[in-house]
């Protein structure tokens, strides 16, 4: 009995603000989706476009995998950032060798900023209610 081949997939995880992505990679001719979406109807703002796809352009591997996102939470410039660091950690995942150059352009690491809580007796995080000395 022959065993069926398998399709190599390579997995990764991509956080920023409140977003969350799941980054699948398979070898192939350069398709990427987002929630079954082209990523060019998903992310329609070229600079939020080309900030997702910076670590295949880095690598120059946009034409040998594809990449597929399921992307949930947040907006969509948090979105980008999540989907960014998935296709990072996917790619480091498939090529190990790739670590310098990813490193280097600071695409392996998570974006630490988080909305700031309102605060009681303030219109928000940060902003007072005008003082009034009389």
């Amino acid at each position: 009995m022959a065993k069926a081949p398998t399709i190599q997939q390579f997995l990764g995880t991509g956080r920023r603000k409140t977003s969350i992505a799941r980054v699948t990679l398979k070898a192939g001719s350069g398709n990427i989706t987002v929630n079954d979406k082209k990523v060019a109807d998903y992310l329609t703002v070229p600079s939020q476009f080309d900030h997702a796809l910076e670590p295949l352009r880095a690598t120059d591997t946009e034409k040998k995998y594809d990449v597929a996102c399921y992307v949930e939470g947040g907006g969509i410039a948090g979105q980008a950032g999540a989907i960014r660091l998935g296709i990072a950690r996917a790619l480091l995942e498939a090529v190990a060798e790739l670590k310098p150059i990813l490193r280097g352009k600071g695409l392996l690491t998570r974006d630490p900023r988080m909305r700031e809580r309102k605060k009681y007796g303030q219109p928000g995080a940060r902003k007072r209610f005008q003082f009034s000395k009389r």
